[in-house]
This record gives structure tokens, sequence and C-alpha cells, in this order.
């Protein structure tokens, strides 16, 4: 290579190199982050050009290597505060999306090499299919779903009742792909006159691809118009009151004092709500907000003092007359395969009437790695690493619960349950008035991350028009609206109760009836038409070399 080349081939890799730190910084920006307490929503819709627009002047194979980049810094800025979990938290999210996105890249590629006209138009279908994709499986993670940057604008999510998640994701990442392209015309050249040249770039695209960007702009209008009349007023609708307390700290964090002075304030916390008028239907405490396994300790009385510490928590309960949500540790017996006795465990949430259980949810969808890993005997070696961790495993639930108390029915998806779509729709095809959510993000000491959380949770009372309730060990504590809004929020990191009145209302939504059909039909829509883009190539290529 020449000196000229080197030169020219450094100037690319910078140029790269910093369209994708853009693109990272873009992304992040979108969601909650340190410097921006709920995001900058605006930024999703430019968010993905920068990287786009390096798909289009890369070589195939750099596409990998540009595509592992952007996945792991994109992912490592948004999700930073997963290496207070564990140092290896972070570095193992960050692996993870370096490998899908040096995947995705190159398919991203190919569609511009497939469909040189209107690749854009293949890749944002791609991009749609992939988001959903990724919410799948044992590996499944919602967070960074572009559609979830949108939480705080209204209008815009009204949607998700009709497309869930997935149309609001569809709107806001086609701006990225059309002006990526707009951005990267065959007549862009460097020199004096680029600026010159990519403005006349852009106008010949705009001129040319009027037709996609007018039913863009007509579906956000109507998207904007839906936003504004379609919320319902609430307001004569039956309500509910719950009592939701979060004692700001990690429940698992320390030991039986610990767990003794947690109760304390749990209990403290309670009867401070309990002593409001209107006095509460319900009290809600968050994900094993008390630690000690209740069933286990009072059957089996394997540990005195936990024995202690949880009769004293049912002669409290005992003493209510309004039922409380626990969440707890349910451990049981079971028989093992080998004909052993063992225990097993359930991340759950106990309904309590006057000290006596009345029902029981235990958590369907595991936390990968770190809740569960189902593959033992293909991967020993990763599983026993996990136990040398101090990893805590639960049983996987297998129940939607729903729980029928004066006058209204609730379930209650825990932890990162409420950010998956189809677990809140199933609650409410059960039956469900109300999501109750019990979370524990205090491991995570960030507020962006307890907002992202949130972000997540808004969907799910939109795509189901069903109030939402969260009550978290030490934020983001609040009541939500069937039209997403926020309506009331205790303070993050303190000691708090929130009361919370919120409508209890009936019937379905688009989404509750068909569920994440739109998110499978851009995924369908991603693999037919490569495929057939695929197949065309080589006919054409057949054909060449016969008609030689």
């Amino acid at each position: 290579m020449s000196l000229t080349g080197r030169r020219g081939w450094y100037r690319s890799f910078l140029i790269h190199l910093a369209a994708v730190l853009l693109a990272s910084l873009l992304f992040a920006g979108s969601f909650p982050n340190l410097l921006v307490e709920k995001g900058i929503p605006l930024l999703a819709w430019i968010a993905y050009v920068p990287f786009f627009w390096v798909i289009y002047r890369a070589k195939a194979g750099a596409c990998v290597f540009w595509g592992a980049l952007y996945g792991y810094t994109a992912y490592g800025l948004f999700n930073y505060w997963l290496s207070v979990f564990h140092p290896l938290a972070g570095l193992i999210v960050g692996t993870i999306y370096l490998v899908y996105f040096a995947v995705l890249a190159p398919v991203l590629k190919l569609a511009l090499i497939l469909f040189p006209r209107r690749g854009y138009l293949v890749q944002w279908v791609i991009w749609i299919g992939y988001e959903y994709l990724r919410t799948q499986g044992f590996l499944g993670y919602s967070y960074g779903i572009t559609g979830y940057s949108q939480w705080t604008a209204l209008p815009v999510i009204q949607i998700a009742a009709v497309f869930g998640v997935w149309g609001v994701s569809a709107l806001a990442v086609f701006p990225s792909a059309f002006l990526a392209a707009s951005l990267s015309g065959p007549g862009v050249s460097a020199g004096s006159g680029f600026f010159g040249s990519l403005a006349a770039s852009v106008r010949d695209f705009f001129r040319r691809e009027r037709i996609p960007a007018v039913i863009w702009l007509a579906a956000l209008a109507g998207t904007l118009v839906y936003g504004f009349v379609s919320p319902v007023d609430y307001s004569q609708a039956p309500r509910a009151n719950i009592a939701l307390i979060q004692h700001n700290t990690d429940p698992w964090r320390g030991d039986m004092p610990q767990y003794r002075l947690n109760y304390r304030v749990l209990k403290r916390l309670s009867l401070e709500a309990l002593a409001t008028d209107p006095k509460p239907d319900l009290v809600v405490w968050s994900e094993t907000a008390f630690v000690p396994r209740i069933y286990w300790h009072t059957t089996y009385r394997t540990d005195s003092e936990s024995y202690v510490l949880i009769r004293e928590l049912l002669d409290f309960l005992k003493e209510q007359e309004v039922p409380f949500v626990i969440g707890n540790d349910d451990a049981r017996r079971r028989v093992s395969p080998d004909g052993q006795w063992e225990q097993i465990d359930y991340n759950a949430a106990i309904l309590y009437e006057q000290g006596v259980e009345k029902g029981i949810y235990r958590k369907m969808h595991l936390v990968p790695f770190t809740e569960g890993f189902p593959y033992e005997k293909q991967f020993p070696w990763i599983y026993q690493a996990l136990l040398n961790a101090d990893t805590h495993f639960w049983e996987k639930g297998e129940e939607a619960t729903v729980f029928d108390i004066r006058g209204f029915k609730f379930s209650t998806p825990i932890c990162f349950e409420d950010t998956f779509g189809y677990i809140s729709r199933e609650f409410v095809r059960n039956g469900a008035d109300v999501i109750v959510n019990l979370s524990n993000d205090a491991w995570s000491q960030s507020l962006p991350a307890q907002n992202q959380h949130l972000s997540m949770a808004v969907f799910r009372a939109v795509e189901n028009r069903r109030a939402m309730v969260r009550s978290t060990a030490s934020g983001q504590t609040c009541s939500i609206d069937p039209n997403g809004k926020v309506l009331a929020m205790a303070p993050p990191f303190a000691e708090a109760w929130l009361t919370a009145e919120v409508p209890v209302v009936s019937g379905t939504s688009l989404y509750n009836r068909y569920g994440d059909i739109w998110g499978q039909l851009f995924l369908l829509a991603a693999v037919v038409i490569l495929l057939v883009g695929a197949g065309r190539g080589i006919l054409v290529k057949i054909s060449n070399i016969r008609g030689r």
C-alpha cells in the first residue's frame, strides 16, 4: 500500500471510528442516563444515522468489526450500571451485544448489496425484526429497544395499545435509515466540494424517495392524532387505593440483624400508610423485601432466628385488616431425579390476609445467569462458575396468577418481568384489572437504571390499558395510569411510602388481543425479503453465465 493509500485508510478508519462513537453516545443519550435523568427522546430519531452511514461506507468484512465495536460501546455506555452488580455482568452483556452487532452489521450490509436502490427500507425492517428477536429466549433482554426511549412522549406511545412497543420503534428508527441513505449517495466526494456534493446527494435522494418519506410523515401524523384523541378519562372508574412501601435497602445485602432492621422499617412505613384516610385496600412490599423464607422456616424450623422473625411478621399481619403482598423467597422441598430430597427456591409474591397465605405468584421469567441457568448439562463449567460466584438460582414459576381481593383483581410481575410485554399481557388476559410490579433495583445504585426500568413499565400500562403500580426497594415506586402517565412517584433512594389511587378497568386493547404480532411480522418480513433478494441475485448470476 502506498503512503497516500495508507493515509487514506487511516483517515477513513478515524472517520468511521468517530461515527460509531457518536452513534453510541446518541443511543445512550436517548434513554435515561447520568446527564439527563429521563433521557432525550428526540435523539432516538437520529441515533442510528452515524452507524447506518458506516455500514454504507465500509466493506462487508469491516462491518463485522464496526458492528462489534458499536454493540459493545453503545451498551457499555447505556448499561454501565451492570458492573455494580458484578464486575463480570457488564462484560458479559457487552460481549453479548458485541456478538449480536457483529452479526447484524453484515446483514444490514447485505440488504444494501441485494437491494441497491432501497436497501435502507430493508435495513429498517431488519432492525425492528432484530429488536423483537433479541427479547426472546434465555438471553431475552428488553433494555435498549428503541421505542422505550419515547416513554415520556405520551402522544407518541399511545399506539403501543395497538402495535406494542414495535410500532413506536418502527416510527422512530425510520428517520435514521432514511437520513443515512440520503447522506451516502454515490455522488458524495471528499475535498473542497464535499458539502456541495453532499447537499446535492441529499436533494436527489429526497426527490427520488419522497413516497416512503410521505408515508412515514403520514404515519407520524396519524400517531400524533391517535395519541391526542385515544387517552381515556378514568376519573369515573372504580378506584383502588394501594400502599406501596419503599424501604431503601437492598434486601439481600446483610445478615439476620440487617433482615430484622429491614423488617422494622417495612413495618413502620406500612403503619404510617395504614394510618391515612382513606385506608388502603392493599399494602405491597417490594421484591424479596422480607428475606427469611416464610413457608420453609414455619414448616421445617431449620433456623430459630429466622423462625422468630417470621413469627413476628405473621403476628403483625394477623392484626391488620388490610391484605399485604410480600416479596419473599418461597422455598419448598421436592424429590430430585435421583430420589433424594432437595430444596428449591422461587422468587415469589405472596398474598396474606390477616396472617394467612391466600395466594402466591412465582416468577416465570428469570434473569439469565443471575437467577437461572438451564444449561447445566451442556455447559457445566459455566454453571459451576456461577455457583462459585455465589449466584442464587431460582426455580421457574409456571402460573400467571391473578389475585382477587376487595372488588378488584391484580397480578404481580416481579422485577424485570415488566420489561416483557407478553407477561403483563398474559396476566391481563387471565383477568387482572391492575398490574402490581415488585422490583429491587437497589443493587444498581443508579437512578438511570431505575428510570430505564420504569420506562418499560410505562409501556405495559399503555399496551394493556391497565393501571400499574410499582413497589420497589429504592425507586421508582410509583403509579401509572392506563394512558401511561406517571401519576405519583416516591423520592428515590429514600425510605418512603406512597398510597396510589388508581382506576380499576376491564376490557382489552388490540395489543392485548394479538400480542407481539407486529414484532413477529417485521422479523418474518426481514427473513423473507433477504431470502427473496438472495434468490434473485443467484438467478441473475446464473442467467449472466448462460448468456456468455
